[in-house]
């Protein structure tokens, strides 16, 4: 474990980042929460409504990418200074089950942090904690 992983967030750290998440109204358009962070990992849920379902009665694809997007720029942000900013620049994601109810939850954990790209791996499972896709993304550094 590098050292910028190994120190937890402090109280006000946190604080700060359940303010930011609460402030995009994008996550609570769709549902999102800000479940758990800590240095270089977080962990967003997501109820499963009809609102997000493609025909079939299964969440829509691009539901679960915004998830596991969220919780990958929530993981590298537990990382970053006040102030600076990161944007994706690609994401791989493998559809292993169907969502159809309950809750998603994306626990997403930085893999490697370079000084201009950022790899995040993401896992989305079911109520059943069975993993139902996952994913690889990188994120650019921003100045």
């Amino acid at each position: 474990m590098t050292d910028d992983l190994a120190a937890g967030l402090n109280d006000e750290e946190k604080r700060r980042l359940h303010e930011i998440f609460a402030q995009i109204p994008f996550v609570h358009l769709i549902g999102m929460e800000l479940e758990e962070v800590e240095r270089g990992a977080a962990t967003i849920r997501m109820e499963v409504s009809d609102g997000l379902k493609r025909n079939g009665g299964i969440v829509h694809g691009g539901a679960i990418a915004s998830l596991i997007d969220s919780a990958a720029a929530f993981a590298i942000m537990t990382l970053l200074e006040p102030g600076k900013s990161t944007t994706t620049i690609d994401l791989t994601i493998h559809y292993l089950r169907p969502l159809l109810k309950g809750q998603a939850r994306a626990r997403a954990r930085v893999v490697r942090r370079g000084r201009r790209v950022t790899v995040v791996s993401i896992d989305v499972m079911n109520d059943s904690e069975v993993i139902t896709a996952t994913a690889l993304t990188s994120y650019l550094m921003l100045d």
